[in-house]
């Protein structure tokens, strides 16, 4: 599979892949829940479940926590399944841990799922079907995406890392798991995939941006 995910990636079968979207966050940096911006006329959370959704992905799990109500408001009419993080203030790993463990519990035969933050607005259906596709073309069980000099998610961990990623602790996250097997995994590349959206800067440079296309290679730190 080629290390690129630009252009269209075919929808496969995914009926045993799901997804675990993080948004359990308080967006302190933000200053208010990033988690309901609005760009394209969508929230961040919408987009995220929707492209997870679009790609196949099932069951596809929101971790809530800090601003659940809201955010359970922002997915009326999805299929999605809430998962709510009692202690999402310990930090990210117990938002993997909620995520993960709702995903066997919803199917137990799941074969795979993928990670997703809800704040990196260039995740498309694409990119998570081009995970799965590569995933089922190399054989690897790690298929993160890479870009930014570095790697992370959205990346699909195959149900055989469940266990280390419900053992995560603290403000670990799923890139410590990847980083422990790199030399297992397969990375493709995710241009645009290092913007995130932390602080009201970060969305008023997004919001300048023409971020439905050729911009997608832009630095917003």
């Amino acid at each position: 599979m080629p290390e690129s995910s630009k252009g269209t990636v075919p929808v496969t079968d995914l009926t045993k892949v799901g997804a675990v979207i993080l948004a359990a966050g308080a967006s302190t940096r933000m200053g208010t829940s990033k988690q309901l911006l609005q760009l394209g006329g969508q929230t961040l959370l919408r987009r995220a479940a929707s492209a997870a959704l679009e790609a196949g992905c099932r069951p596809v799990v929101v971790v809530t926590g800090a601003n659940a109500a809201p955010s359970r408001e922002a997915l009326r009419g999805l299929d999605v399944r809430e998962a709510v993080n009692q202690q999402w203030e310990s930090g990210m790993s117990s938002s993997v841990c909620v995520g993960v463990e709702a995903v066997v519990t919803v199917d137990p035969q799941i074969a795979a799922a993928v990670l997703m933050l809800c704040d990196q607005p260039f995740v498309t259906r694409d990119i998570i079907a081009g995970l799965v596709a590569a995933h089922r073309e190399t054989g690897r069980s790690i298929v993160a995406s890479r870009y930014g000099g570095s790697y992370g998610v959205p990346a699909l961990f195959a149900s055989a890392y469940f266990p280390e990623l419900t053992a995560l602790k603290g403000e670990a996250g799923a890139k410590q798991i990847i980083q422990k097997h790199l030399r297992k995994a397969h990375l493709l590349a995710f241009p645009g995939g290092e913007i995130d959206v932390d602080t009201p800067g970060d969305f008023a440079r997004l919001q300048a941006m023409n971020y439905s296309g050729a911009s997608k290679g832009a630095d917003l730190n």
